[in-house]
C-alpha cells in the first residue's frame, strides 16, 4: 500500500467498506430470512461460506485496481494477457453464485473505470481494452436483469450466450479477419469459421448447462440453444466485420495523411534547395567574373578550383539528406575563401572566421549553414565602406553553434537588388523547421549598421 498513490488507496478502502456494508446487509437479511437464532445454529458452514463469498468478490476488485488497471495504462508496450485470466475468474465465480448481484454491479464499474483510464495512444491495448468493456457491460446486464427479476430465458442469455458471443468477436476481429482481409475467399474462408464458431459454442453451451445447475428447466436450455445459432452466425461476425473495417479505415486515412504531408515537406525541400543552388552559383560566378578584371593567372585560378569543387559538392552530396559535417564545413570554407579573393583589395574589409575542425561523425541536412554566410557577405560588404564579417562555429557533444555578425550597407540606387530581400534566410528557416522541429534555435538581431545570427542545432 506504501507504492500506491493516494487516489487508489482512497479508492480501495471505500471498495473495502462497500462490500463490508453490503456484507453486513446481506448477513442480517439472511438471519431474518432464517428465525435467528433458531436456524442458524444448524447451519454450521453459514458464516464461513458467507465470509468467503465476501473475501471472493474483494479478490476481484483488488486485481481489477492493482493488476488490470495499470496493464491498460501502459503507454508502450503490450498489456499482459493475465488480465484475460482475471476476467475469467471473475466469470467463474459468477456461475458458482459466488458474487450477488450487487457485487457484480461493483465489479463492472470498476471494470468501465478501468476502461475509460486506459492509454488511448496505446494502440496495443485495443484487444484488452474492448474485452474488458464488454465482459463488463455483459455483467452489469446480466445484475440488473437478476436484480428486475427478468425472465430466466433473458438472465440464461446474458449468463451463458454473450461471454461466448464477447470471446467470438475478440477472436474475429484480432486474429481472423486480419489474416482472411488480403486473401483470395476471404468471404468463404469468413463464413467457414463463423460455422465452426457457432458449432462450438453450442458444445460450450451443451457443457455449461450440465455443469452449473442454475437453469433446470428443459423449455429454457432448448430456447437458448436455439438462438445462439443466428448470434454466434450472424450478429458476432456482422458486428465483428463492421469494427474492423471501421478501425481500419481510419488507420488508412492517417497513412494518407502522413504521406501526403511526408511528400509536401519532400518536395519543399526539393524546390528550396533547387532555389539555394542556382541563386549561389549565380553569385559565385560573377565573384569570379570580378577576380578575372583585377588580374589574370594565380588568384583566377585558384577561384576556379574551389568553384569546381563546390560545384561537385553541389551535384553529388547536396542530394544527400545527410551528410558528415566535415564535408559541410569545406563547403562553407571553400566559399568564404572565394569571397576573400573579392575583398582582398580592399583594406576596410575585415574577415574573421574561427570555424573548428570537425573530426567527429556528426552529420547534418547538406548546404544547412551557407545561406546565412551567402547573406553576410551580400549585404555586409561593401568596396566602398569599411565592412567588417565574422564567423565562429564549434561543436559540443552534439550540438552545433553557428554565428554569423556583419556590417550592413544600404545598396546603391542603380543596384537591381537594391529591393530584393533574397530568398536565402527565407529558405533556412523553411529547412531548418521541416528538419529539425524542436531541435534548433535561430535568433536573428538587425539594426541600421549590423547583423547578427546565432544557430544552436542539435545533430
Amino acid at each position: 500500500m506504501k507504492n500506491l498513490n493516494e487516489s487508489t488507496k482512497i479508492e480501495l478502502w471505500v471498495a473495502t467498506a462497500l462490500i463490508v456494508i453490503i456484507f453486513i446487509f446481506s448477513t442480517i437479511q439472511a438471519v431474518s430470512i432464517h428465525n435467528f437464532p433458531s436456524s442458524i445454529p444448524y447451519q454450521p458452514n453459514f458464516w464461513l461460506n458467507t465470509l468467503f463469498r465476501y473475501i471472493i468478490v474483494a479478490t476481484c476488485y483488488f486485481l481489477l485496481a492493482l493488476f488490470v488497471k495499470p496493464e491498460l495504462e501502459k503507454k508502450d508496450t503490450r498489456p499482459s494477457n493475465a488480465i484475460f485470466f482475471v476476467y475469467i475468474l471473475i466469470e467463474v465465480c459468477v456461475f458458482a453464485n459466488l458474487i450477488d448481484s450487487y457485487l457484480l454491479i461493483l465489479l463492472s464499474v470498476k471494470m468501465i473505470a478501468n476502461y475509460f483510464s486506459r492509454d488511448l495512444q496505446n494502440k496495443k491495448n485495443q484487444l484488452h481494452s474492448d474485452v474488458t468493456v464488454l465482459i463488463a457491460i455483459s455483467m452489469f446486464l446480466q445484475a440488473c436483469s437478476v436484480l428486475l427479476n427478468n425472465p430466466i430465458v433473458l438472465r440464461a442469455a446474458f449468463s451463458f450466450i454473450l461471454p461466448i458471443a464477447i470471446a467470438n468477436y475478440a477472436i474475429l476481429v484480432f486474429a481472423v479477419i486480419p489474416n482472411l482481409i488480403h486473401k483470395k475467399y476471404r468471404v468463404l474462408k469468413f463464413i467457414g469459421y463463423s460455422l465452426l464458431t457457432t458449432i462450438l459454442s453450442m458444445g460450450i453451451l451443451v457443457l455449461l448447462f450440465g455443469i452449473f445447475d442454475s437453469i433446470n428447466n428443459g423449455n429454457v436450455v432448448e430456447l437458448l440453444l436455439a438462438i445462439n445459432p443466428p448470434i454466434q452466425l450472424f450478429l458476432v461476425p456482422i458486428f465483428a466485420w463492421n469494427i474492423y473495417k471501421s478501425r481500419n479505415r481510419k488507420n488508412m486515412e492517417e497513412i494518407v495523411t502522413l504521406k501526403t504531408e511526408l511528400g509536401k515537406s519532400d518536395a519543399t525541400l526539393h524546390f528550396l534547395k533547387s532555389q539555394i543552388n542556382p541563386h549561389f552559383l549565380f553569385n559565385a560566378l560573377n565573384t569570379l567574373y570580378g577576380t578575372a578584371l583585377q588580374e589574370q593567372a594565380e588568384r583566377t585560378s585558384e577561384g576556379i578550383q574551389k568553384l569546381g569543387d563546390m560545384m561537385r559538392f553541389m551535384l553529388q552530396e547536396n542530394l544527400e539528406d545527410k551528410i558528415l559535417l566535415s564535408r559541410d564545413v569545406e563547403y562553407l570554407k571553400n566559399y568564404i575563401d572565394l569571397q576573400k579573393l573579392r575583398t582582398s583589395v580592399s583594406t576596410d574589409i575585415t574577415i574573421e572566421t574561427q570555424i573548428e575542425e570537425q573530426l567527429n561523425e556528426l552529420q547534418i541536412a547538406p548546404m544547412l549553414l551557407i545561406p546565412f554566410v551567402e547573406n553576410a557577405f551580400k549585404h555586409g560588404i561593401s568596396l566602398q565602406y569599411p565592412s567588417h564579417i565574422k564567423i565562429t562555429l564549434q561543436t559540443s557533444s552534439d550540438k552545433l553553434y553557428f554565428d554569423v555578425h556583419n556590417s550592413i550597407h544600404l545598396k546603391s540606387i542603380n543596384d537591381p537588388e537594391r529591393f530584393k530581400s533574397g530568398i536565402g534566410l527565407q529558405n533556412v528557416k523553411q529547412r531548418l523547421a521541416l528538419l529539425y522541429p524542436e531541435k534548433h534555435e535561430l535568433l536573428i538581431r538587425e539594426n541600421a549598421k549590423e547583423f547578427f545570427i546565432h544557430l544552436t542545432l542539435q545533430l
